[in-house]
């Protein structure tokens, strides 16, 4: 029989516990307001701000009143950094505007035949070799210098869209270290479509620079569509001259920001654990005018909404701090490939293994107004401080309805879960991806106007009242033994 001195023990622990929620909650009541959830909402999708495009001057001035509102709130910056941003380089690829591929009596254009993944505009001349699917072997059979390489795409066996991509810059590089002028690959792959290929890869690309600038590359690498391996027999058996002529394709680079403010943690020793408070703040920008002739994006849905909880987070953390330091991050570039997330994790401004959770909110939508949805509710140990946070003000928490969307794997939070850092995604209450989801994800109506702020008021009190119990925790946030992310928890923590 257990003893009564352990169950008193036990008995004062559970009181404890029960008092310190009730004083979060309270405190998360303290500071968030209906009104204030509207007002940082309205500004955030607002028409003027032009859908928050990356990059944008709509974005630039998104993220001055991010900082401006934690300078408001008394959030700090982070110990060496200057200010709230932190610098992320992007180079922006744009593909050719016109150009073509002259060989014997045969012209192929880009409008219709070819795909430029890499390179430059400029007028490149040589005969045509064919180096078969360019293996080192091959490369080493083949005389290239100042010669247009000619290959099939992928490898032996191998030749779907995931192998062609992997290898053509292995090919490129072999091809442009022997001296040739143009890598040109057979595309053969009938899955995805070539017309879709086109549209993805024929777009303007945003990704991380990470490159010098004077070391980038301007040697083309263009995959010509073969699908019937018409071509390969013709470039199997050709010898002569060719010529190819880019036209419009341009690299340019900038820099855009993560906002990042600090509120240090009160415990002595808990402080040097760190909560991510994170979501982006970016958005799609301006596009083709729908049937009523809106073409901005607002995004208040995605990430508006989101952007506002943490903001929301940071005004009470910063009045009321918590045992842990919390951090709070607004990405930018998430809509471009979760960029500026993937460039914190890779230049953390404190130490990745102090970070003991990231908090992310972002939303796609919502279609049912008494639920907050949880993506990974129960892949860590805080499952049941974000039930009880729903519950405190009237919704049900439900884990991923929709686990076929991958959404885990789509937001900023997953950058984070790769590098061992327990993570996951605070969103709108999301049950489909139904009709009424879908009116606004990405669509001009979301504006707003098109949003229910008394749900809203009652899901952000319910963000900052988990917030405020995981950076309260006694115990440490941690992964689910049986979670894909757990080694590399293990990897990153030592234990």
């Amino acid at each position: 029989m257990m003893n009564t001195r352990l169950l008193t023990v036990i008995f004062s622990f559970l009181i404890a516990f029960a008092a310190q929620a009730q004083k979060d909650k309270k405190t998360a009541e303290s500071t968030v307001t209906r009104d204030g959830v509207e007002a940082k909402v309205r500004f955030l999708a607002s028409d003027e701000l032009r859908g928050r495009d990356t990059p944008s001057p709509g974005l630039d001035l998104a993220a001055r009143y991010i900082a401006t509102q934690l300078i408001a709130y008394g959030v700090k910056t982070v110990p060496g950094m200057e200010n709230y941003y932190q610098q992320v380089r992007m180079i922006s690829s744009s593909p050719p505007s016109k150009g073509s591929f002259a060989v014997g009596d045969s012209t192929f254009d880009f409008k219709d035949d070819m795909i430029m993944t890499a390179g430059g505009s400029g007028v490149f001349s040589g005969d045509i070799v064919f180096v078969e699917y360019g293996t080192e072997e091959d490369f080493a059979a083949a005389d290239v210098k100042g010669k247009i390489v000619v290959a099939r795409s992928g490898t032996k066996g191998q030749s779907d869209a995931r192998s062609a991509f992997r290898t053509a810059g292995i090919k490129a590089t072999m091809a442009e270290e022997k001296g040739a002028v143009a890598l040109i690959e057979l595309y053969n792959s009938p899955q995805p479509a070539w017309k879709l290929l086109q549209f993805y890869l024929g777009s303007t690309k945003v990704g991380l620079d990470e490159g010098d600038e004077e070391s980038e590359s301007t040697f083309p690498r263009i995959w010509l569509e073969d699908l019937a391996n018409e071509k390969l027999s013709y470039f199997t058996n050709y010898a002569g001259k060719a010529q190819l002529e880019i036209i419009g394709a341009d690299e340019s680079r900038f820099n855009t920001q993560n906002v990042i403010g600090l509120v240090e943690g009160t415990d002595p020793n808990l402080k040097n654990e760190y909560v991510v408070y994170s979501g982006h703040y970016d958005h799609v920008g301006v596009g083709e005018p729908n049937s009523e002739g809106d073409s901005i994006f607002n995004g208040t849905r995605d990430n508006a909404i989101g952007s506002m909880t943490i903001l929301e987070a940071a005004q009470n953390i910063a009045a009321n701090p918590l045992k842990r330091s919390a951090l709070f991050i607004f990405f930018t570039g998430e809509e471009k490939g979760l960029l500026g997330s993937e460039w914190y994790v890779g230049h953390p401004v404190v130490p990745l293994d102090q970070v003991v959770y990231c908090f992310n909110s972002d939303n796609a939508g919502y279609n049912n107004t008494d639920i907050i949805t949880i993506v990974g509710l129960n892949r860590t140990n805080v499952s049941d401080k974000l039930i009880t946070a729903g519950k405190a003000f009237g919704l049900e928490v439900i884990d991923d309805p929709v686990p076929d969307q991958n959404l885990y794997d789509r937001s900023d939070h997953v950058n984070f879960a790769r590098a061992g850092i327990p993570a996951l995604m605070f969103t709108l209450g999301l049950t489909a991806f139904d009709e009424e989801l879908m009116k606004f994800y990405h669509q001009q109506a979301d504006n707003p106007d098109s949003v229910d702020y008394d749900y809203l008021y009652k899901f952000t009190q319910s963000y900052v009242y988990a917030c405020r119990l995981i950076g309260n925790m006694k115990e440490r946030p941690t992964w689910t033994e049986v979670d894909k992310y757990y080694d590399a928890g293990v990897d990153l923590y030592g234990r």
